[in-house]
């Protein structure tokens, strides 16, 4: 039997197609994969194709190569890919770099050719994505670009489609998982799991967002919930995207009659125009809705954390309720860890598969049922979330 995780049995290793956007930044978040694979005993071998396809073509400028006819740039990326497949076959463990759609000039097309996919035929494909802001700044920065949020957006979505298309295509369902940027360390070190430990468990952290933002003592017990969740399982955290903060600063700037906004995005003020924020509202609000049910869809298992806010109130917002329900529905273990001394309504508990007092009952539990093995928790003297203490056993 080969010694691939997904079962292939004409080779060994694993092989991994990652796509996103412009502006993603795909390239250093992979060095970053890399260098926990290594740490954890596997090599990686990265195929840029974006850089690949400049050095195959030297004369074309930095930055120029989507203005090439669609014959050239169709035949360059053909060649690349072929190089690509050799790569392949001399190295175990493959991950490439790509696009999935471009919208140019050209209009909107593919990034990709089918019969090299099916021959290159990934174990796993993965879209990266990032917050809209983070893109913008990126592309104000490093790219000559023009767009609008709303585009940043769209194209989010394509590459989001148009990978899921291939993906089932030809893996079938099952392989194609859409991971956010976050903190890089940690979804990097979830894309190694994902390729090496693939009976880790992968778990959706459920938790109130907007309505505990200035509750600094609620937000540090949700924080180290998170926390204890991602050192011991894959973690798909809808956390990692925060759209909504660019919402409500439009909303404040609006109500006191400001046109422009100024926020830190990845270390750097920028600006942006209040009514481009707000006109792109409903998308940011659809695609988080769409966007976590598909976090959900592709775990095992989703864990809520409901805190008592003051006045002895659940913590409970109308979206952790819904995504409890979905993941119900869709039959997931559904794990809730219930803080308030007031008992939860059925509407909770007859959609739970067990619900826990504490982070440490939950995790006792996963202990018994083989999810995870020796560890300790350090817990404050509330009773509450764990302190962070390092990786857990």
């Amino acid at each position: 039997m080969s010694g691939n995780l997904f079962g292939k049995k004409d080779r060994n290793g694993v092989r991994v197609v990652l796509t996103g956007q412009v502006g993603v930044e795909k390239k250093p978040f992979l060095e970053k994969v890399r260098s926990i694979a290594a740490e954890r005993g596997h090599d990686l071998t990265l195929c840029n194709v974006g850089e690949m396809m400049y050095r195959e073509a030297p004369d074309v400028v930095s930055g120029r190569i989507l203005d090439l006819p669609r014959t050239r740039l169709n035949s360059l990326r053909r060649a690349v890919f072929k190089d690509v497949l050799n790569t392949a076959e001399k190295a175990d463990n493959v991950i490439v770099n790509t696009h999935a759609t471009f919208r140019w000039k050209h209009g909107l097309f593919e990034a990709f050719d089918f019969d090299h996919m099916k021959a290159f035929d990934a174990d796993l494909y993965i879209t990266l994505v990032d917050n809209v802001d983070s893109i913008h700044q990126r592309l104000l920065r490093d790219h000559d670009v023009p767009h609008s949020l709303k585009d940043i957006m769209v194209w989010r979505e394509e590459e989001i489609l148009a990978t899921e298309i291939l993906a089932h295509a030809l893996g079938g369902h099952g392989c194609y998982y859409v991971l956010a940027r976050g903190e890089d360390a940690a979804t990097a070190g979830s894309l190694v799991s994902l390729m090496f430990e693939s009976d880790k468990k992968k778990i959706y952290p459920s938790f109130p967002m907007s309505h505990v933002m200035d509750m600094p003592d609620v937000l540090a017990e949700i924080d180290a919930f998170r926390l204890a969740l991602a050192e011991n399982f894959i973690c798909f955290d809808p956390g990692d995207l925060d759209e909504k903060r660019l919402l409500f600063e439009a909303g404040e700037a609006t109500k006191k009659g400001e046109d422009q906004i100024t926020l830190d995005v990845n270390g750097e003020p920028l600006t942006f125009d209040v009514r481009e924020v707000t006109s792109v509202a409903r998308d940011i609000d659809g695609q988080i809705y769409a966007r976590d049910f598909k976090l959900i869809d592709q775990s095992d298992m989703i864990v809520s954390y409901v805190p008592e806010l003051p006045g002895g109130i659940p913590g409970l917002s109308s979206g952790v309720e819904r995504e409890l329900q979905h993941a119900f529905e869709g039959t997931k273990e559904v794990y809730v860890i219930w803080r308030p001394a007031k008992e939860p309504s059925p509407f909770i508990t007859e959609t739970a598969t067990r619900v826990f007092k504490s982070v440490e009952e939950l995790f006792k539990h996963f202990q018994a049922k083989k999810y995870l093995g020796d560890y300790q928790l350090s817990l404050p003297a509330t009773g509450g979330a764990p302190r962070e203490r390092g990786r857990f056993g």
